[in-house]
């Protein structure tokens, strides 16, 4: 509770996090160690995310219960970032609604992998969506989850060391990977782990989707259209969203230059700007029920062990 208030009231760092540290220490790693072999990636990965996750877990498990509890709530707060989702989704919603298109289509871009210069008003709208639901659940459910997961199994040291795993190897796969020559086999590694750990917070997402939302047609979706897009995570969630909110997500789009043919996620309403809203909407009502069923497992475990 106390890293989502500070995370609702301050928002993402200007300057200093300790994210955009570690990106460009991971862009000078990648500079050096890219060889266009998957070992090459898997060592710098390691060498990238081993030691930091070690410190803070030893940190932690050397602290006093309350202090212990503060480092990982520090360290969540670092994580989860529904502040920045939101401010980024209303960066390029505000030009898209004012007409700017090329405005928006130069945010859409810090956002996304397609190619966003191709983009009309419409598709700009399709990736700010596919973008909001898919890092809503990478980078707000995915570090709640990895964190109530390391809590439960180890105390706050497993809770701190979880939820910072999970948001390096995020944001590794974020850098490398892309399915491009430069890419392809160094950041395979990175791809692979980053969607294993995202498979459980991915059906969790999609789930509590389903339950603020249309659910009838969220998990109708989640069944039929999930299993043919290429992300074994993105599928999920973004076919369960997109039903939620009765909206046409996925298609066609250009990737570094190439068209790719997507399937459809969803329903058959072409989203307007008031589904950007609806769907960070949708996203804090999954937020609250998540909150709300971790605090009454808590209790039920207080209770049950005193």
């Amino acid at each position: 509770m106390a890293a989502l208030a500070v995370d609702a009231v301050l928002g993402e760092p200007r300057r200093g996090h300790p994210l955009a540290l570690f990106g460009r220490c991971a862009e000078r790693l990648e500079a050096r160690a890219n060889r266009g072999r998957r070992r090459d990636g898997w060592v710098a990965m390691l060498c990238l995310v081993v030691p930091p996750v070690l410190i803070v877990g030893a940190i932690a498990a050397v602290l006093p219960p309350v202090l212990a509890w503060g480092v990982a709530a520090i360290m969540l707060t670092f994580a989860v970032g529904r502040a920045g989702l939101i401010e980024h989704a209303e960066a390029v919603a505000r030009p898209l609604v004012a007409g700017d298109l090329e405005q928006a289509r130069r945010r859409v871009a810090w956002l996304v992998s397609r190619d966003a210069t191709r983009l009309d008003a419409s598709g700009v709208r399709v990736a700010l969506l596919e973008s909001v639901l898919e890092n809503a659940s990478d980078a707000v459910f995915a570090s709640l989850f990895w964190f109530v997961a390391g809590g439960v199994v180890a105390g706050p040291a497993g809770a701190a060391a979880a939820v910072i795993a999970h948001r390096l190897v995020n944001t590794l796969d974020a850098m490398w990977g892309y399915r491009t020559p430069r890419f392809a086999r160094f950041g395979w590694a990175a791809a692979r782990l980053d969607d294993g750990l995202n498979w459980p917070a991915a059906r969790l997402t999609a789930a509590l989707f389903a339950l603020v939302g249309d659910t009838r047609a969220a998990l109708a979706c989640w069944r039929a259209q999930a299993s043919q897009w290429s992300s074994p995570n993105a599928g999920p969630v973004m076919a369960a969203g997109a039903g939620a909110l009765g909206i046409r997500l996925g298609g066609g789009a250009w990737y570094h230059g190439a068209w790719c043919e997507r399937p459809i996620l969803g329903g058959r309403r072409s989203p307007d700007d008031v589904d950007v809203v609806r769907a960070l909407a949708l996203a804090d009502r999954a937020l609250a029920v998540l909150v709300v069923g971790v605090l009454v497992l808590a209790r039920v475990s207080e209770a049950s062990y005193p």
